[in-house]
């Protein structure tokens, strides 16, 4: 069964890489995220700073079902909050893993959601964001399964592991790795610790009983230095290696010609997992961080372009449920990083060489990465954008301002022909993306001329700025959808002009309406299943 299956329906099952700063050309810290969930309605929530007085309660509730928790006391100030980035540069982000059903403790107080919320809210830096969350799920209970977490500050980036230890009992097992600042990682819905340095705090740490609890539970017998907290911890089945760890392994693919030594491994061939992180061969531009986000296994032997279930037009997309039987057999689709069911994806860099307001930038995108833009929200913003807002639209009402529903619109539209469209998408995508990205070293420049003058008018400036480009990429995404309705209306495609206006004959009229039919290769496959049911014959009817 596929791993994720184990989890509750609402539960996401995402993807989060990761890029130290000295594995990027401009060497900020870069890590990325896809919210995947069926139910959940892509927005950007906002948070803003807060101070509190004895006695105030901050209350928990469940993020993928919206259940109350319970409350726990404030703190005396919390920091500001946009979406998985505080106004630090500090940015948290996850991927689910369920593990042993049996340590999900049904009595604890904190989940997955509320706990990145509030370590987001209460620490400036990855270290006090780790401490701030163990500290938090130790003292209140942890409610969630288990759970990789990406915290990372302009400084520095780690992965944390975590599960419960079962009802009745609070706190979590969990260790947390630095990844070293020239290396690349990443996790995707099974745990990816394995061995880990009992004696090295600067970039190892762990609950005391992280090895003792599972001697406990009779998860582990062995000697220490061989205690691997994924073998312990989580639940390993063809499922997990091929729709959880292939993710991991593709982004790694992308940046060493050794990883297809692994493949043997994601067979279920070989005990030997691939590494944690890895030294790429080059370093990664922003703009690789969210290619790879789109993946589809691109270019390896799970290309999902490539085989009978992208039909006619090659889409990379399997619609779930992610498994089928034929004949006794169990069968599995390819669970890729870009997925259909994505709420919101993102891209968090964190610069040293700025101010905190400044350098952080959350390239935030809604629906399926493959077909949204990343556009550039700094972490400083104080309002959000109307179609990034939760309070416009939702997964039941649909709304022609909400970015959420305009970008599955398109997409949804490249789902059925896929070929045909992806062309004029990405040429809209590049289109925009490569202006924000263009526009940083400006944008940068003069929110910092105004921040040495005075912080709140940066802080304004920036905001302003997010605003237009969430509203104008939205409202260019829109027209993007009219045109591709217009031009692939009931499977034609009607003639462009060289400056994109539709074709028309001397008097005005529609003139170059192609018929492309579908590829050879779906064609051939006709034939193979029908014989001559289709074959045109000579009549000798006279």
């Amino acid at each position: 069964m596929f791993a994720a299956m184990l989890l509750p329906a609402g539960a996401w099952a995402c993807t989060g890489l990761i890029a130290g700063a000295g594995a990027t050309v401009d060497g900020s810290v870069m890590i990325t995220y896809s919210a995947d969930s069926h139910t959940l309605y892509g927005a950007l929530t906002s948070t803003p700073a807060a101070d509190w007085q004895p006695g105030d309660m901050r209350q928990i509730v469940e993020w993928d079902t919206g259940k109350p928790l319970g409350a726990i006391p404030q703190v005396p100030h919390t920091y500001a909050v946009n979406g998985n980035m505080n106004e630090h540069q500090l940015a948290i982000v996850e991927s689910t893993w369920g593990g042993r059903p049996e340590l999900v403790d049904t009595l604890g107080l904190i989940d997955y959601g509320s706990l990145i919320q509030l370590g987001l809210e209460r620490a400036r830096t990855a270290r006090e964001a780790i401490q701030v969350m163990t500290d938090l799920v130790k003292e209140y209970g942890y409610y969630s399964s288990g759970e990789s977490f990406s915290i990372a500050d302009p400084n520095e980036a780690w992965i944390m592991e975590l599960i419960g230890k079962g009802p009745g009992r609070k706190g979590a097992v969990w260790v947390a790795i630095r990844i070293p600042d020239d290396c690349i990682s990443g996790h995707a819905n099974h745990p990816r610790i394995h061995q880990f340095p009992l004696d090295d705090p600067e970039n190892c740490l762990y609950s005391p009983d992280v090895i003792s609890f599972a001697r406990e539970e009779g998860y582990f017998n062995g000697i220490n230095k061989d205690f691997s907290f994924s073998k312990a911890y989580g639940v390993l089945d063809y499922g997990a290696l091929r729709g959880c760890e292939a993710r991991v392994w593709s982004f790694f693919r992308r940046y060493d010609s050794n990883m297809d030594k692994y493949l043997r491994y994601l067979e279920g061939e070989s005990e030997t997992p691939f590494p944690l992180y890895i030294r790429p061969s080059r370093k990664l531009t922003l703009r690789e961080m969210k290619d790879a986000m789109r993946d589809h296994f691109d270019g390896t032997p799970y290309d999902m372009h490539n085989d009978m279930g992208g039909g006619p037009f090659n889409a990379p997309y399997r619609f779930r449920p992610m498994s089928f039987e034929v004949n006794g057999k169990t069968y599995l689709n390819e669970r890729a990083i870009a997925t259909q069911q994505t709420g919101f994806t993102l891209v968090a860099q964190m610069r040293r060489n700025l101010p905190d307001a400044i350098g952080g930038i959350q390239w935030f995108g809604v629906d399926d990465a493959n077909t949204c833009v990343y556009v550039p929200m700094y972490c400083c913003l104080t309002e959000v954008p109307l179609c990034f807002s939760p309070e416009n639209g939702s997964m039941y009402d649909f709304s022609w301002t909400s970015a959420f529903w305009v970008y599955n619109w398109v997409a949804n539209m490249a789902y059925t022909r896929y070929n045909p469209m992806i062309g004029d998408i990405r040429a809209v995508q590049e289109e925009l993306e490569n202006g924000f990205e263009n526009n940083t070293a400006a944008v940068d420049s003069t929110a910092l001329a105004l921040y040495n003058q005075n912080p709140a008018e940066a802080v304004a400036y920036l905001t302003r700025y997010s605003n237009d480009a969430a509203m104008s990429s939205t409202a260019r995404w829109k027209e993007l959808g009219e045109s591709l309705m217009v031009k692939f209306l009931d499977g034609n495609v009607k003639a462009q002009n060289p400056d994109g206006t539709f074709r028309t004959n001397d008097y005005g009229m529609p003139d170059g309406v192609q018929f492309p039919g579908y590829s050879r290769e779906y064609y051939e496959d006709v034939v193979r299943r029908t014989g001559d049911r289709f074959l045109q014959k000579d009549i000798n009817i006279r």
